[in-house]
């Protein structure tokens, strides 16, 4: 790979919640492979998630800055996937917003700051810090162009919320016209206009968004063409990024770097298993780093799975100390004695990029969040949706009506699935009659693995931003002389 730059500095800010971390940190890896310098801003609890990242990339500095005391955040908490039931990601957006001062002081006691921030778009914040500072500020988005494009129509043009819940709301302005009934809608815009006094400073953050300097999103055109010149008409500038899929940190020697916490089933075991499994016959089954199913949510599962004879690994969160006895993640009792031989329950953290690409994976049962849409797609793993939540309901638009790699399952974090119905859809999802969604995976997987090869349009982009990055560092070396 060409060295693009001559080490233009810039602060890497990602929001510490697993989904929104990880594609950050490996888009830092690919920037620093670029020559860009980084440093990235990172709580003392968060910083061993970098372990991997800068074990391969000594030079990445790290900035690392106490978490904010905020009356609603238990002491010690410092991730979203570890907050309570009753604390959501709102309350940890408002928390970091006080480390403002915190960094304002670093950037100009630094003897080289950096000329550009890259920031999660949770941290909507930082615009006015760059803008206070003289740099520019970029936002990264861990979730898709459509996603995100709708996000920016409800906080651009605030709808007001109806009284039924049920109620289409239509997205007239972004192609396609997705509609959604209005419990779908964004929980953080639902929330403003609910009323929560909190909210009033991530609908600023949310502003301050569209107003940056530029856009970098974890997707690609060959994906969400549509949707990215969506915003380029609608920012009225050039300067949107796509440049994913974003690939896991890779080891020269043995691949990629699995992020996550302990297993209760070993990467060897798991591998082992599958290779005693026929080709596209194993049903996947993860819901995500955050989302807990109730036990009448976990029981239908696991009858389904029971019913349909299938083999499969599934997944499953163990439930935090604030959820144990409260009614979530129980498996139920005698199932595993029943499955044993055809399926694998792994508890806690699962290598999922390993399990999707290997070989005897047929079917991927998803929440839909973005990172494992990409992860999904980019293995060629057809799948099934079951949205639940934030932005993974224009994620299972994206997939089943658009891409057309997907069967709708359920939707919704408190629906019950039917366990006839589940049983069926798990038996066709490694049937003959998926061979249609099979090959269109397969030529999805392609495109997005052409796109992040050397001149293709992802890589091209990367390319592109680094250089606009280093312009940037141009024209503050320039501004530094005169001011001198």
């Amino acid at each position: 790979m060409t060295i693009l730059s001559t080490g233009a500095h810039v602060l890497v800010f990602p929001f510490p919640a697993q989904g929104h971390m990880i594609p950050l940190l490996d888009l830092a890896d690919q920037l620093v492979t670029r020559g860009l310098t980084i440093t990235i801003l990172v709580t003392p609890k968060n910083l061993p998630l970098l372990n991997a990242l800068l074990s391969k990339n000594p030079t990445i500095k790290t900035l690392v800055l106490p978490f904010p005391n905020h009356p609603a955040i238990p002491f010690g908490i410092e991730n979203a996937k570890d907050l309570p039931p009753n604390i959501g990601s709102i309350t940890m957006i408002h928390a970091l917003g006080e480390l403002y001062q915190p960094l304002l002081s670093w950037f100009k006691s630094h003897l080289s700051p950096p000329v550009a921030i890259i920031s999660d778009m949770f941290l909507g914040w930082t615009h006015h810090l760059s803008c206070q500072l003289g740099v520019r500020r970029f936002v990264f988005s861990p979730s898709g162009a459509m996603a995100l494009a709708t996000m920016y129509s409800l906080w651009r043009d605030m709808p007001k919320a109806p009284k039924d819940q049920n109620q289409l709301f239509s997205f007239s302005k972004i192609p396609s016209c997705p509609k959604y009934p209005w419990w779908q809608i964004s929980p953080l815009y639902r929330s403003y206009v609910e009323g929560d006094p909190v909210s009033e400073f991530t609908k600023e953050g949310m502003l301050a968004n569209i107003a940056s300097w530029g856009l970098v999103v974890n997707s690609s055109t060959s994906l969400e063409g549509t949707y990215l010149d969506h915003f380029r008409k609608e920012l009225g500038h050039d300067r949107v990024y796509a440049v994913g899929p974003i690939l896991p940190v890779r080891n020269d020697k043995s691949g990629p770097i699995e992020r996550g916490g302990s297993s209760s089933v070993s990467m060897h075991h798991l591998m082992t298993w599958l290779d005693t499994c026929e080709y596209h016959k194993v049903v996947y089954v993860c819901f995500g780093s955050q989302a807990l199913l109730t036990n009448d949510q976990m029981e239908k599962v696991a009858s389904g799975l029971e019913e349909s004879g299938v083999r499969f690994i599934w997944s499953v969160k163990e439930p935090s100390k604030e959820h144990v006895g409260e009614g979530y993640s129980m498996i139920p009792s005698g199932f595993e004695d029943r499955v044993a031989g055809r399926g694998l329950i792994v508890w806690g953290w699962a290598p999922q990029v390993l399990i999707l690409s290997h070989r005897a994976v047929g079917a991927f049962l998803t929440h839909c969040g973005w990172n494992s849409i990409l992860e999904g797609i980019v293995a060629g793993v057809p799948m099934l949706a079951w949205p639940m939540a934030a932005d993974q309901f224009v994620g299972a638009t994206l997939l089943v009506d658009e891409l057309k790699v997907a069967k709708r399952v359920c939707e919704g974090a408190k629906v019950v699935p039917d366990s006839a119905k589940m049983a069926r859809v798990l038996m066709e999802s490694v049937s003959d009659e998926t061979r249609v969604e099979r090959e269109r995976a397969k030529e999805l997987s392609r495109a997005a693995l052409d796109a992040i090869k050397e001149g293709g349009s992802s890589d091209k982009n990367l390319n592109e931003f680094v250089k606009h990055v280093v312009r940037l560092g141009s024209e503050t070396g320039d501004r530094t002389k005169i001011e001198t």
